[in-house]
């Protein structure tokens, strides 16, 4: 078999590029510069379906780095070196690729800088994230109302450079709508401050002798001489984007001219936005909304004017193809009650009808009046499709409905098969009255393709998501992409819209001239010659320079799926969790409290997230390919010494800067559920960690871990000498420096098999348990053993036992024979399918017998239902250990009287959110049976996540972690307040708060003794 190949990633920069980065770092720049293979492969891609690599990336800290850069890109020396600027990287056109230097505001430039609530007002960088702006507005009783289905990764910059919009735009418009001024550095460093200015200030400042100058002059001579043209061409659309907002930078009304509105979704090709000053608005305090369900789609668009004409401040729409997406995600557990089935009826659309009002009557009377209408409706012979609705008039509840639609995209990157939903032509326009009649017709073109499609939006603005399903990976389906945008951009001309209504042009651009005719885009091209005469920035995108002979950018530029055709179908297939990511990006949630990617929040490096692994992982099984070397085989090791030598020139490897992004994983799951599209990034880590090592040496620290079930056993046999020998300074100072591990936990004193034997309790093999009668076996409760437990935690097993016991069952402890977690999480599958094979003959006769199995550690007893059913398949696919949780769920608790009016707080195990997101609700009902109030806490990670927060050069991330929000929540409740479910979780609080907190087992146990 070949052996793993060295990946030299050469960065191949040309000579004035290297030039411009040294001398840019012997400047006063201040910020990150990145030309690692790795980093340049992460902002090769964004959430659309093309791919091109920098040469590398620029992190910014401030206004001042930007005029520093393009100073410098300035000199005529590096004219011909080009540059985008980046934001979140949710654009689904390509609007922020270039193959020059990516300067990514999002890592430092991200401060809310100064609100004004009295004038209603906020002033923020660029990389601030539209959730987090209004995070900072909420205490205030105000928001940033252009609303966004990625508002959680989204910055502000980018959506200025797209001039974005989104739901409610009827009544909050668009981005540029709400732009007061801005403050954007020209080529050659010049800040241009903008804002509605006279036509008399205009004037005077068109006459200055640089950049600025240039630009007021062009923009006079452009706005207001071709006014008529402008007015002509221009479609009275609510969105009309079309890179240069020729409109609206001349308001003839009180004669001003504000070069903001140029700017504003210019898409980077004038200049870079530091800062804006945004105006803001009052949040509605009486919000309804009232979710339309349709037999079909077609009825559920030609119903939307209806509903528009209610005064509603949004009418969203959604197709039976996401619906049913939905209801296999793990969104739907929430989502369910909200939108029941009809009896009888079959709900293939919805449109949702929200009401927003600060006049709490204003808003009631609206709703009352449209229910009425609907009523009459329904009841009628001609319903028009509509068969029920459902109202939700909590906040709560709106933003769940809302949380499904917002992940839309993602969920159609969920679809079976190879061909995946796609963006290109998903963002069109047309007045909405005509919107029914024009997705009738589009759905013709796609229909006549023969192509699967998934189809959501805003039926009040006349704009549909449409994402036809392709794979990209077939050249065939290249063509027909460019096949199908060429038809819809005429379709969209022909029902009077446009065929980029939201997302900007990118890659479209290539349809501009047409759009605008040659007169409009040559002004269009004079704009951009003012400020940007060589082409530098964003080049292709909106227009090119009048001079030279540059192009724009194609629909035919090259895509994600030519690289990944160039991977064999069989290692696709294989490695399906890593390749099937769309780039959506929803790992990059602002939200410290959700679950995914604990290593990405931590660090802000798009490396340690799941897009950028899998982009990582991508490459990396292209590069394999390309070599001859097949990673979908069992891999081979070196002899001990070859792997020994490798490692003194591993980093010559592009396999190590995978391992770096690997080893930066903390395996805590939560990708697995949380991603739409179910990126499992510990599965392919494991994966890549095998063929890694079967090239390098691995390190000790390792080789601990794959034995620490073994050691652990034997250990907590004599648990006081066992701590007395890890637990001494000496001990623990070769741990740290030669190992690399801190902070090892103590054995239970007494262990596991005193406390048992002490209270009497059964032990029993596989076989005895199978002897008692079925009477017997289906009173016993038998507990599948995890290291961490019944090793170091003995306590929380036997108070398990105690509750079993006063419920009337009988514990049973099998013996341990461990799990082999810890063996996947390092790599070492073979010896990890051994383990399984091993563990899976002494349960599955029991599962077989309808015995109960319970896991006492929520994460640890998930393994058997995810790993496990990798390695064995249909050999496991029916063994199931239940969570403590899940195993009282259904059990018959009789309600107690209220003993207890302390609210205790409860944090979850990562894992168990991702895989059960229902056990929450389950450990609430238990606590409520027995006359306890609880909370859950909404948090992230802990940080310590198995042997991640142990290991010494990770002590710095997962402390931060910890800190993010998890010392908040024990500082609410106290040690005696919190309860969590993960081992794991309660170590980093040990650890962080010197004080232990209870599994929700003892605050149980607590209450019934």
């Amino acid at each position: 078999m070949t052996q793993l190949p060295k990946l030299v990633a050469e960065s191949g920069l040309p000579q004035v590029t290297r030039d411009f980065l040294r001398e840019l770092s012997d400047s006063s720049y201040s910020g990150d510069v990145d030309v690692s293979y790795s980093g340049r492969l992460i902002a090769a891609t964004d959430n659309s379906v093309y791919q091109q690599i920098p040469q590398g990336v620029l992190y910014p800290r401030s206004a001042a780095d930007l005029e520093v850069i393009l100073k410098l890109a300035g000199q005529s020396q590096y004219n011909e070196i080009q540059f985008s600027p980046r934001g979140g990287g949710t654009g689904t056109n390509g609007q922020s690729l270039t193959p020059g230097l990516v300067v990514d505001m999002s890592r430092h430039m991200n401060q809310v800088l100064e609100i004004d609530p009295e004038q209603g007002w906020v002033r923020v960088q660029a990389g601030v994230i539209k959730d987090q702006l209004n995070d900072a507005l909420r205490p205030l009783g105000y928001f940033f109302s252009p609303d966004l289905s990625t508002s959680n990764r989204a910055t502000l910059g980018g959506m200025i450079n797209t001039d974005a919009s989104g739901q409610g735009s009827l009544v909050y418009g668009k981005t540029s709508d709400h732009i007061l001024a801005l403050s954007t550095i020209l080529v050659g460093g010049e800040r241009l401050d903008s804002g509605p200015v006279s036509l008399q200030q205009a004037q005077t400042l068109s006459e200055q002798d640089n950049a600025r100058g240039r630009l007021y002059r062009q923009a006079l001579d452009t706005c207001i001489g071709y006014r008529d043209e402008i007015e002509a061409k221009f479609p009275p659309l609510n969105r009309f984007l079309t890179g240069y907002d020729l409109k609206h930078c001349y308001d003839p009304e009180h004669n001003t001219l504000d070069l903001s509105r140029l700017i504003a979704g210019s898409e980077g090709t004038l200049g870079f936005v530091a800062e804006a000053k945004l105006n803001i608005t009052p949040i509605p305090k009486y919000r309804t909304l009232i979710n339309v369900k349709y037999s079909d789609f077609q009825a559920a668009l030609r119903n939307a004017p209806f509903l528009v004409q209610a005064n509603a401040t949004s009418v969203e729409t959604i197709d039976s193809k996401v619906l049913n997406l939905a209801r296999q995600d793990i969104i739907w557990h929430s989502v369910e009650p909200l939108l029941t089935d009809v009896e009888g009826q079959t709900m293939d659309g919805i449109n949702m009808v929200e009401f927003a009002s600060t006049d709490e009557q204003d808003n009631q009377t609206k709703i009352d009046a449209l229910c009425k209408r609907l009523d009459q409706l329904i009841k009628s012979k001609d319903n028009q499709g509509v068969i029920g609705y459902q109202i939700c008039d909590d906040l709560a509840s709106i933003q769940t409905i809302y949380a499904m639609r917002k992940k839309s995209v993602g969920l159609l990157g969920a679809t079976k098969g190879r061909r995946k939903p796609v963006a290109f032509a998903e963002d069109t326009a047309v007045p909405p009255e005509k919107l029914a009649d024009f997705i009738m017709e589009f759905r013709a073109i796609l229909d006549e393709a023969q192509l699967h499609y998934g189809m959501f939006g805003h039926a009040d603005a006349g704009v549909l998501h449409v994402r036809p399903a392709l794979d990209l990976t077939e050249p065939e389906d290249e063509t027909l992409l460019r096949q199908i945008s060429d038809k819809v951009a005429a379709l969209t001309e022909k029902y009077g819209g446009l065929m980029w209504g939201e997302h900007g042009k990118g890659y479209r651009s290539e349809y501009a001239p047409a759009f605008f005719g040659e007169q409009l885009f040559t002004e269009l091209r004079k704009i951009k010659t003012a400020v940007d005469p060589y082409n530098q920035l964003n080049p292709g995108k909106i227009c090119t320079p009048l001079q030279g002979d540059h192009n724009l950018v194609s629909v035919d530029a090259t895509k994600r799926g030519y690289y990944d055709r160039q991977i064999p179908v069989t290692t696709r297939d294989s490695y399906r969790n890593a390749m099937d990511c769309n780039g959506n990006g929803l790992c990059f949630n602002y939200d410290a409290a959700a679950v995914m990617c604990p290593s990405y929040k931590v660090t802000g490096d798009r490396r340690y997230s799941p897009k950028g692994r899998s982009s990582l992982m991508r490459e990396w099984l292209r590069l394999n390919s390309n070599a001859g070397y097949d990673a979908t085989q069992t891999a081979t090791p070196l002899p001990w010494f070859k792997r020994w030598l490798n490692s003194f020139s591993s980093g010559d490897d592009f396999s190590a800067e995978v391992k770096q992004s690997m080893d930066k994983c903390l395996a805590c799951k939560a990708c697995t559920n949380q991603c739409p599209v179910s990126v499992d990034v510990p599965t392919f880590k494991a994966r890549f960690l095998e063929h890694y090592y079967s090239r390098y040496s691995r390190p000790l620290k390792d080789n601990l871990v794959k034995t620490v079930e073994t050691t652990a056993k034997w250990g907590a046999k004599l648990p006081r000498f066992s701590n007395l020998l890890v637990n001494n300074p000496i001990t623990k100072s070769v741990l740290a420096n030669a190992v690399g591990y801190v902070d090892t936990p103590s054995f239970s004193a007494p262990n596991l098999s005193s406390r048992w034997s002490k209270a009497g309790y059964l032990q029993l093999t596989t076989e005895q348990i199978l002897a008692a009668d079925a009477q017997q076996r289906s009173n016993y409760v038998v507990i599948v053993q995890d290291p961490f437990t019944s090793f170091y935690e003995a306590e929380v097993v036997e108070a398990f036992a105690h509750v079993v016991k006063r419920l009337g069952y009988t514990p049973v402890l099998l013996p341990f024979k461990g799990h082999g977690k810890a063996q996947h999480v390092k790599g070492y599958l073979q010896a990890f399918e051994q383990t399984a094979r091993r563990v899976a003959e002494q349960l599955l006769p029991l599962h077989e017998a309808s015995v109960d199995l319970v896991g006492v550690d929520s994460s640890t007893a998930l393994v058997f239902r995810d790993e496990y059913q990798q390695v064995l398949g249909s050999d496991a696919a029916q063994l199931c250990v239940k969570t403590v949780v899940e195993w009282f769920d259904g059990k018959p608790l009789s309600p107690m009287a209220e003993i207890s009016n302390r609210t205790y707080g409860l944090l979850l195990h990562c894992t168990e959110q991702s895989f059960i997101p229902e056990s929450a609700k389950h450990w609430q009902r238990l606590f409520s049976a027995f006359g306890l109030k609880l909370d859950v806490v909404s948090v992230g990670c802990c940080g310590m996540a198995g042997t991640f927060g142990h290991e010494k050069n990770n002590q710095q991330d997962s402390k931060a972690l910890y800190k993010m929000g998890w010392e908040q929540a024990v500082d609410a409740y106290g040690n005696m307040g919190i309860v969590a479910t993960g081992f794991s979780c309660r170590s980093q609080i040990k650890r962080m708060e010197k004080k232990r907190v209870r599994h929700p087992l003892e605050v149980i146990l607590a209450c019934l003794s």
